[in-house]
């Protein structure tokens, strides 16, 4: 199951109390305060890491505790320090505070770490209070609680390009194809039901990592279908991909179909239109597809013709040119913030 939202409630451990304690030895009828101090609390730290893809760990868990510190002994013996407790979290992932929806901190790059609650400070044994002039303190202090909060966990994929379509346009067939991703492929709609990356290697081993959502349909910003729910997860790509079905399958059009999807993008996030763009034409192995292919380009003329790239997902066709123009738009294509 891919999860990428949760909330959670974070507390850090408690710092373990000091202790009255005396020093109890043969020939020492005064041997004194020796009461320890106690040890701190764990604190919670989240770390991102390239190996966890979802947030489907914390599914079912709402209270994450770090462990406690634990109490001073006698003997003047420091208690034992509480484990931190690290959480790993995918890249991409946005930590927010619950109550208010602030964003908290953005876990962006393999390995970067944010400790997010401290763990409680370790109370004082009677054997630190000790001073020339009173030299049997007989009070300690107890530990100081850990740091708590309540925060919403929201993954957003971090990829190079985004695929974007209406259901059954073939996004999952072009990933499967240029990233070489086990993804369900089938005739009919919603095949897609959760994001699907990988990767695409250049000559250079170099990686161009690609994100397929669920297919979006009129109305999508209005909570019809699948894909307005996972639209977050091309907000950081660096070039969209607009699949598009030029065999006119259900009396459907690619022109009609580009401007409702640009309609929906707007409606979600203006700053998607502003991403640098690619038009694949897919399916141009069907029969109408040649006419669907030129009414396109004549009904948006502004849109280059090195942006508009006809494929055929299934047969091969195109891909090569889809493969070099996506590589090649790559190197001016800044991330969004």
């Amino acid at each position: 199951m891919f999860v990428d939202r949760v909330n959670l409630k974070l507390v850090a451990g408690k710092g373990g109390n000091g202790v009255v304690a005396w020093h109890r030895a043969r020939y020492i009828p005064k041997g004194g305060p020796s009461g320890g101090n106690g040890g701190k609390g764990g604190s919670i730290t989240l770390q991102a890491d390239a190996q966890v893809f979802s947030l489907e760990w914390y599914r079912n868990r709402r209270i994450l505790k770090a462990q406690d510190g634990g109490a001073g002994g006698s003997n003047n013996c420091q208690g034992k320090n509480g484990t931190d407790l690290v959480l790993k979290v995918p890249c991409g992932t946005l930590v927010k505070n619950l109550a208010s929806g602030e964003v908290l901190h953005d876990l962006t790059e393999d390995g970067q770490t944010w400790t997010i609650c401290k763990g409680g400070r370790g109370g004082r044994g009677n054997d630190s209070f000790k001073t020339p002039t009173n030299r049997a303190p007989n009070f300690c202090t107890e530990g100081t609680e850990g740091e708590e909060t309540e925060v919403e966990l929201e993954l957003k994929l971090i990829a190079d390009v985004g695929l974007v379509g209406f259901p059954n346009a073939g996004k999952s067939t072009i990933i499967h194809v240029l990233a070489n991703v086990k993804v369900k492929i089938a005739p009919y709609p919603f095949t897609t039901l959760r994001p699907n990356i990988g990767f695409l290697r250049r000559p250079d081993q170099s990686r161009i990592y690609i994100a397929d959502i669920p297919g979006i349909i009129e109305g999508a910003h209005r909570n019809r279908g699948l894909g307005i729910e996972f639209l977050r997860h091309i907000e950081r790509t660096r070039l969209l991909l607009f699949v598009l079905d030029a065999s006119g399958i259900d009396g459907r059009n690619p022109t009609d179909d580009y401007r409702v999807l640009q309609a929906e993008l707007k409606a979600y996030n203006p700053a998607l239109l502003k991403l640098p763009f690619l038009v694949v034409l897919n399916k141009i192995d069907a029969e109408d597809a040649k006419e669907n292919c030129r009414a396109f380009k004549n009904a948006f003329k502004k849109i280059k013709r090195s942006l508009i790239i006809e494929v055929s997902a299934l047969c091969g066709t195109g891909m090569d040119a889809l493969e070099e123009a996506i590589s090649a738009h790559l190197h001016e294509a800044a991330r969004p913030a």
